[in-house]
């Protein structure tokens, strides 16, 4: 018996931009955290996640930090080779949700971590000053990258359904 000339056609599953859009913002978030992580915590040693103990307690602070990203990491992927599978991914709304999970987890970190709960700063030893800016600066350009992205994604779904 020979094998069909072609495969069986797998059906075109309806896209899921909302899905698209927070499995790739939770792969941006990880992502951010761990270049956070490799270049300030460990290349250049500037802090840790948590520097109001130990060196040791930062060090594992840090450890907890890796985990952390790793699993988001993975996740992420999981769900977001699932979404392919079904052929359910919406990737305007993906690119976008990547870029504001970047642009958040920097924000959160450099607002939240660095001025509210006071975890550790960017340097020290120095004036924070220019840090801060530059940093929370980058994180609001990424943000609004994400957000431009997702309301051109919205448009185009929306000019897409009309058609």
């Amino acid at each position: 018996m020979s094998a069909p000339a072609h495969p069986p056609a797998v059906p075109a599953a309806r896209p899921e931009p909302r899905r698209s859009a927070v499995v790739c913002g939770v792969i941006g978030a990880a992502v951010m955290a761990a270049v956070d992580e490799i270049v300030f915590h460990q290349i250049l040693g500037w802090h840790h996640f948590y520097d109001r103990s130990t060196p040791a307690v930062g060090l594992l602070s840090d450890g907890l930090l890796h985990t952390a990203e790793l699993l988001g990491l993975v996740a992420g992927f999981f769900l977001l080779a699932d979404l392919r599978r079904r052929r359910a991914l919406a990737p305007a709304h993906a690119r976008a949700g990547f870029f504001l999970g970047l642009g958040v987890f920097q924000l959160f970190d450099g607002v939240v971590d660095h001025k509210l709960l006071r975890l550790h700063q960017i340097r020290y030893g120095v004036d924070v000053t220019p840090y801060d800016w530059a940093w929370n600066a980058c994180g609001l350009v990424l943000l609004l990258t994400g957000a431009a992205l997702a309301v051109r994604a919205g448009r185009r779904g929306r000019a897409g359904a009309a058609a």
